[in-house]
């Protein structure tokens, strides 16, 4: 389905961004990845403006087009509690300012036909204490994904994707951690690269600007105390 086409994946070198790099290459596309951890394309942090040029010039350089950009790369969570000043700007500008920069990098060069597919979280829609860094950011691509599918009209499709709760090891679970969730078990990366590779497909064409949470049903589980068998415990 993708053969000769040019993937771009941020933090693809693990967890949900390797399966998806993983999966795209089984299709035939040609994988570019950016991580900090090793791999075998471009090792750097995507919060440097630096590393941002240098990774979508050697890109442009070997290639000279690209047809899919997946914006997977995860930024850090901290809360009110611990977060810095410094530490918040940087879950930002990983979560949020590297994926609008890159493709204001990549707008001269997408091919026909190009899709780019943001990984947000449902975390843009509940939280948990202390996760203020890694909210907002997965917040704000959510909202970024609505924009540039509108200023990318007729040329790029863009679409995000908010996973819950997703082992990357592929451990299967059983009891209350698979029982919570209405689909019956937790997640894991083939889940969502499936939805990567559909919404960058041409089976896909109709869509654009959309959210897709791929969670097992759990945000739209009502949890009231006392109810159903759920109960709120103090610490």
């Amino acid at each position: 389905m993708f053969k000769n086409k040019i993937a771009v994946i941020t933090g693809g070198a693990q967890g949900i961004g390797r399966c998806i790099a993983d999966e795209f290459r089984k299709q035939g596309a040609s994988v570019c990845i950016i991580d900090k951890q090793p791999n075998e394309y471009f090792v750097g942090d995507i919060s440097s403006e630096q590393v941002l040029r240098d990774f979508a010039g050697k890109v442009i350089a070997e290639y000279g087009r690209i047809d899919y950009l997946i914006n997977n790369a995860i930024p850090l969570s901290k809360g009110l509690n611990a977060c810095t000043y410094d530490e918040f700007n940087y879950a930002l500008r990983v979560g949020v300012t590297a994926p609008f920069f890159l493709t204001k990098l990549f707008m001269p060069y997408f091919g026909k036909g190009a899709a780019i597919v943001n990984i947000s979280s449902s975390r843009d829609r509940m939280s948990q204490p202390d996760t203020e860094s890694y909210t907002a950011a997965k917040g704000g691509i959510a909202a970024l994904t609505h924009a540039m599918a509108v200023t990318l009209a007729g040329k790029v499709r863009v679409n995000s994707i908010s996973p819950g709760w997703i082992d990357t090891s592929y451990r299967e679970y059983s009891g209350p951690d698979a029982s919570q969730h209405p689909a019956g078990r937790v997640g894991n990366p083939m889940d969502i690269a499936n939805m990567v590779l559909f919404l960058c497909s041409d089976k896909a064409g109709f869509i654009t600007g959309e959210n897709v949470c791929i969670d097992g049903g759990m945000t739209r589980q009502m949890i009231y105390h006392d109810d159903y068998g759920w109960e709120l415990k103090g610490e």
